[in-house]
């Protein structure tokens, strides 16, 4: 399956790892794009839009984040904390893909707010068995959130706001 116009941004400031993940994730069909921020800071922009990052033509918000923790000056953790105040951005899917670190990493990651919590594997071919699992849910079956509009529930019609289109056991 090949998967495009889903927009991937990975935060990682070590250039081997988001190498090899970019390779991994061509290889599981991951064709177009994948937007690569080597810092926090560098995130934040392409997420608000800012400089380099203006032409959402070029530079889509992502249905999908790759976040380290593991980043220089501002932390992922800080990262995922920003991301998780932003209206617009809140609901973004966040996968932490990272090398371990402290015990409490992982429940403050999920405190605030990552979606999943995954260690950088040791071997390419784990790397790709790791991504094309990640693919095929992430963007093969989950139903990502819509970043751009918010999304509203319909208005309910009026009868049924008054109590009229209740459903009554029948006997």
């Amino acid at each position: 399956m090949s998967y495009v116009h889903h927009t991937i941004l990975m935060v990682d400031s070590d250039e081997d790892m988001a190498h090899f993940t970019m390779l991994a994730l061509q290889r599981v069909g991951v064709i177009t794009p994948v937007q690569i921020a080597r810092t926090a800071e560098e995130a934040i922009d392409y997420l608000k839009g800012k400089g380099q990052y203006q032409d959402r033509e070029s530079f889509p918000l992502p249905v999908l984040l790759l976040l380290d923790l593991q980043l220089p000056s501002m932390s992922g953790l800080e990262l995922l904390a920003w991301l998780r105040q932003e209206p617009v951005l809140n609901r973004a899917p966040v996968i932490v893909l990272t090398q371990p670190g402290p015990d409490n990493q992982i429940e403050r990651a999920y405190e605030l707010g990552c979606n999943s919590f995954l260690v950088k594997p040791a071997s390419f071919n784990t790397l790709l068995v790791m991504m094309q699992a990640l693919v095929q849910y992430w963007l093969g079956l989950n139903l990502p959130p819509q970043l751009t509009t918010p999304r509203y529930a319909p208005a309910l019609p009026k009868a049924v706001e008054a109590g009229a289109g209740t459903l009554e056991p029948t006997a």
